[in-house]
This record gives C-alpha cells, sequence and structure tokens, in this order.
C-alpha cells in the first residue's frame, strides 16, 4: 500500500473513529506536520490529548477523541489564501458562518484562519475540521 497523503489518511481516521464512537485511535506515519495539524484542533477544542510514540519507524500518534468532530479532511489541491480571502474558503469548505476551523500553513507556522486573520497574513489551506 503507497501513502500519497499521509494527513489526508490521518484525517480520515480521526473521522472514521469518532463516527463509531471510540474514545481514542492511532496514526501512523507520524510527521511534523500532522502533529502540528493536530495541535491546531486540539487548541480549536475538536481534539482531547495526543501524545508521540516512537517506534523506530516514522513513529505514532495515539489520539484521544472527545466527541466533538462532525467532520473533518484535507483540502487538496493546497489552495494559496490571502489574509482577506478566508470568507470564500470558509463558504466552501465549512458549513456555517462561525462554525469550524480552516487550518492553513503561514510563514509563521501551521495555525487557524482565525489566528492568520488576527496576524493579517495568508498561506495554503491544509485542512477544515467542523
Amino acid at each position: 500500500m503507497v501513502l500519497l497523503d499521509p494527513l489526508a489518511d490521518a484525517l480520515s481516521t480521526i473521522k472514521n473513529a469518532e463516527a463509531i464512537g471510540k474514545q481514542s485511535c492511532t496514526l501512523k506515519p507520524a510527521s511534523k506536520l500532522i502533529g502540528t495539524v493536530l495541535k491546531v484542533m486540539q487548541d480549536s477544542g475538536y481534539l482531547g490529548e495526543f501524545e508521540f510514540i516512537e517506534d523506530g519507524k516514522a513513529g505514532i500518534y495515539e489520539v484521544k477523541l472527545i466527541g466533538k468532530i462532525n467532520k473533518c479532511g484535507a483540502i487538496k489541491p493546497r489552495y494559496s489564501v490571502g489574509s482577506l480571502d478566508f470568507e470564500r474558503w470558509e463558504k466552501q469548505f465549512l458549513p456555517a458562518k462561525n462554525f469550524g476551523t480552516l487550518i492553513l500553513t503561514t510563514s509563521h507556522g501551521v495555525m487557524s484562519q482565525y489566528d492568520a486573520r488576527e496576524k493579517n497574513i495568508g498561506g495554503q489551506l491544509l485542512a477544515y475540521v467542523y
């Protein structure tokens, strides 16, 4: 099996585990990008604690689920978005205004669209969660 997009696979695993009511899930392979996306999701109140476990290969994330995710996924292709364009992308990927979070990578690191708007910076869309 070839992994083409580890981030999309990780978010899909989280969504499926939430859908069947699991308390936790295991994400592998782990990466810095997945870790920072998990951190943004945790800061936004969608995930509980998560922990990196070294397995001699890429590593594993053990994630505690708190039942707050309706849907999440990777955004492909990774569209560039300016600091004034967030509303357009929110309409496309989120179900309602101020409901859910877009996660993007910027020159200041990975963050939610709310933090990016506050700092007045754009970036590339990575994922959405609501």
